[in-house]
């Protein structure tokens, strides 16, 4: 669901998985996804309590066959931490910071993958005093690349 989501208006307001999966396995080359939102690592459930695997949907956009790399930013059992002050979330603000420098190589201005990901975990960890813990995912056969290049 968007932030401005209409949990009585699902069909128009949201967005199903299969159109995420459809379009990020059809895109060329590498593909990140970034879900900023309360419990997008794990299992959650519908207005009606029918649970949406979201474990599945991200494994299945991660299999070698698409390919995509997800970045989430909580568990399952967590919620999402906003501070008015950032104006979003501890993983965005995380995320804007790491890409825009701090999480670059010094030797050649680079942002690999691992270091996007060690860069989130630390901050994140930092800006919510512990209490979200960001998740990323992968194909087992995904090597580590380069994703920006910081002068």
């Amino acid at each position: 669901m968007p932030t401005d989501g209409n949990l009585d208006a699902i069909k128009s307001s949201g967005v199903i998985h299969t159109a995420f999966k459809s379009t990020l396995s059809g895109m060329p080359g590498k593909v990140l996804l970034f879900l900023d939102t309360c419990h997008s690592g794990n299992v959650m459930g519908d207005r009606r309590g029918v649970p949406v695997d979201v474990d599945e949907i991200v494994n299945d956009l991660v299999s070698a066959e698409n390919g995509v790399v997800v970045f989430t930013s909580s568990t399952g059992r967590q919620y999402s931490l906003e501070n008015e002050g950032w104006n979003n979330g501890a993983f965005t603000k995380a995320l804007v910071e790491g890409l825009s420098g701090q999480a670059k190589n010094i030797q050649d201005g680079s942002i690999t993958l691992s270091q996007l990901d060690h860069y989130l975990a630390k901050r994140v960890k930092e800006l919510t005093k512990g209490e979200q813990t960001p998740i990323s995912v992968k194909s087992k056969i995904t090597i580590d690349f380069p994703i920006a290049l910081v002068k």
